[in-house]
Formats: structure tokens, C-alpha cells, sequence
């Protein structure tokens, strides 16, 4: 397997996200519902099989790959994997690994981490008060977080903080984490609530779309627009105040479809070409025929001819329905 992948748009796929897990010791209000189902252990890829996975990847041009799940560092094992994943790293043929985490489990990985080769990593972080942390991830688990994030920072990390922007949530203390995050030198995304899932709450209480977001973070801060990208769908402004970088992800508001370079496969070894379209084709069975090599080529080339122009995400009004029935965590973040 030596060919780009190349989607009928003429894309090139580079960035592969990798789920290697569903499972999550948070239960955040706008991921998914409180008592989730996960799945069980014997139907996720093993490690060999996601080293396959990975090594078919960037034989055909994938040049980042992000370890998502769920939360990855709840996978045991995860860290020899990294290790192994890393002889790309080695041989040029990869240009980064990296991983989207919550921090609760980073105080005990973060060093060994660093020695797999990993240097940059993205924290999902929606609030600094205890009790807003709480009722958002519905677990009391802040301090583990910052324990995480101190941890992280201590043993050569990059960290970039994502949040999820959320109207009646904790859209007011915006200012404050990314004061928080930039005096610590690490960036800062914002990300608008996508409708993914069926959960308790209602999306469109917990919609506000980042252009009212920036309007008022416009009324502090002077934002100036930057062309930074580290590769995925981030547009970024430099905030002159704090000396950092804060990058707005808009599904909803400023679709990014057209230079999209991804595609993210779950834990299952399911490749779904758009987060937010349902179509999907299964690498497992693939992986698991006689002839795996040739039947993940076919695979991969299936996928490609079915990626979709662009997705579908509205929230328009109180009780829409979500774009997609799956959660964040079964696609992975």
C-alpha cells in the first residue's frame, strides 16, 4: 500500500484520529448521558491490530496521528503501544503522535509520555471552579485534572486546553481560563456544542455560538487573527493582552468541511469519513479476513469514495433531534 489517500474532492487524507476506547471516567453533560453502556473489552481491536491499522494509514499518506477515545489513558497498555507506534517517528514516515485526554489519569503517564516520543497533547477543560467542573463532567475530579495538567507541563509537554463553549454553563468564565491557560503558556481552543447523541439535556440550552463568544471576548481583549494551524480545524487570533494563542472550532456557525484532512476510526474498527454523517465502513472485518492487507486496501478506498463533502450539524431550535444518534465517545473526540 503506497497510494495517497485522496477522497472524490480531491482531499487528502493526513490526520488520522484513533479511538482506543470508548470507555471514559468523566460523563460530561454535553458528551453523553450519565449511565452509559460501554462496550465490551473483546470487541475493541486489540494493539496489534491498531499497530496494522495505524502502519496501513501512513503507508497511504496519513502523517499525524491523535489517540482519542473516550480517554485513552484508561486503556491499559496504552503506553507500550504509543512506544511501538513510535518507530514512525524514527524513520520520518510519521510527524507526530499525539493524544486529546482529560487529564484525570496524566499525573501518573505524563512522563512516560514524553518518552514514547509524544509531545504535544490537547486537555479538555470546561471549567476551573469545582463545582462547575462537577456539574459539567458530573464527577468531582478538578483537582485530579490540574494535578494532571501541572504534571504534564513538569515533564516537557505542549498543552493546548480545549473547552466546549456552553450558553448556560460556563460561557461567562471563558476569560478566566484563558487568562489561566496563557499565564501557563499553553494555548486554548473554544469549541461550539455539537449534537451528537441523545442526552438529558437540551442542546439548544447549551448552544451559543462562538461568534457571540468572540464579540465578547472582543469587549476585553484585543484578538488579532492569526494564520497559525497546527492542522486541524482551528482558526486561530493572538490575544495581545495575555501574549497567547485562543483558536475557535465552528461546526456550527463557520463550516470547515472544505479543508478537511481527516477521517477517525473507533475502537471497533469502524472508519467514519465525517463526524457528522453516519456513514462508516468497517476496517475490523477487513483486518480479521484472509487477506487483510489486500482487503484493508479495499477498505480504505471504499472509505474514500464515500466521504461526504461536508456534514450537517444545526441546532435551531429547542428539542432538535441530534444530527447523529452515536455520542462523541463512540466516534471518539
Amino acid at each position: 500500500m503506497s497510494d495517497q489517500l485522496t477522497d472524490k474532492f480531491g482531499r487528502d487524507i493526513t490526520y488520522l484520529r484513533l479511538s482506543v476506547t470508548d470507555r471514559c471516567d468523566l460523563r460530561c453533560t454535553y458528551c453523553m448521558a450519565e449511565n452509559m453502556t460501554f462496550l465490551p473489552r473483546k470487541d475493541l481491536l486489540s494493539f496489534e491490530e491498531l499497530d496494522f491499522l495505524c502502519d496501513a494509514f501512513i503507508a497511504r499518506g496519513v502523517r499525524k496521528i491523535r489517540l482519542t477515545g473516550g480517554e485513552p489513558l484508561v486503556r491499559k497498555g496504552l503506553l507500550p503501544f504509543i512506544e511501538k507506534l513510535s518507530r514512525h517517528l524514527k524513520t520520518d514516515r510519521l510527524d507526530e503522535i499525539t493524544l486529546t485526554t482529560n487529564a484525570t489519569q496524566l499525573a501518573k503517564f505524563a512522563d512516560e509520555l514524553v518518552h514514547t516520543g509524544v509531545e504535544r497533547i490537547n486537555i479538555s477543560l470546561d471549567s476551573l471552579d469545582r463545582e462547575v467542573f462537577a456539574r459539567l463532567s458530573r464527577r468531582d475530579a478538578l483537582g485530579q485534572v490540574l494535578s494532571g495538567i501541572e504534571a504534564g507541563l513538569k515533564a516537557g509537554l505542549k498543552i493546548k486546553i480545549n473547552t466546549v463553549a456552553l450558553k448556560n454553563g460556563n460561557a461567562k468564565d471563558i476569560p478566566d481560563i484563558m487568562r489561566w491557560a496563557h499565564s501557563l503558556s499553553m494555548d486554548m481552543t473554544l469549541i461550539e456544542v455539537m449534537p451528537m447523541g441523545e442526552i438529558a439535556q437540551d442542546r439548544f440550552d447549551q448552544y451559543i455560538p462562538l461568534s457571540e463568544v468572540r464579540e465578547n471576548l472582543d469587549d476585553q481583549f484585543t484578538l488579532v487573527d492569526t494564520p497559525y494551524r497546527t492542522g486541524g480545524p482551528a482558526r486561530y487570533v493572538q490575544v495581545n493582552e495575555t501574549g497567547g494563542r485562543l483558536g475557535f472550532i465552528t461546526p456550527l456557525t463557520n463550516n470547515f468541511c472544505a479543508g478537511c484532512n481527516r477521517v477517525r476510526v473507533t475502537c471497533t474498527g469502524q472508519i467514519y469519513m465525517c463526524l457528522g454523517q453516519d456513514d462508516r465502513v468497517d476496517l475490523r472485518a477487513a483486518i480479521r479476513s484472509k487477506t487483510p492487507q489486500e482487503a484493508l486496501y479495499a477498505a480504505l478506498n471504499k472509505a474514500m469514495i464515500s466521504k461526504p463533502e461536508a456534514h450537517d450539524f444545526k441546532i435551531r431550535k429547542p428539542g432538535d433531534a441530534p444530527a447523529v444518534a452515536r455520542h462523541m465517545s463512540v466516534t471518539g473526540g
